[in-house]
């Protein structure tokens, strides 16, 4: 399976989480009855070249920074999967495969 590792900046500090396709996939569901999400990329992917798997992390990448800047609160299980506790100011995602 796919892991992707998401940097996650906060008030200069870096950490990493990893996440399988399938914990943003959840996400997404959880997110969607609280505020109003950009498309995640597509569950289905027809082979695991290095270039569909890039596009796949460039898509979740979006997501996450779509996520942040359409929403002055974050709701806690956005945080909660970034692990970030707390939000003094607003947080910028990245994703590296």
């Amino acid at each position: 399976f796919q892991v992707f590792k998401i940097e996650v900046l906060m008030s200069g500090r870096k950490h990493f989480v990893e996440k399988r396709y399938s914990e943003f996939h959840s996400l997404h569901k959880k997110l969607k009855k609280f505020i109003r999400t950009p498309e995640i990329p597509s569950k289905h992917v027809r082979n695991w070249v290095p270039k569909v798997l890039e596009q796949r992390r460039q898509g979740l990448e979006l997501y996450l920074q779509t996520v942040i800047l359409e929403n002055e609160e974050l709701p806690k299980i956005f945080l909660d999967f970034l692990n970030v506790r707390h939000v003094p100011a607003l947080p910028k995602a990245e994703s590296c495969g």
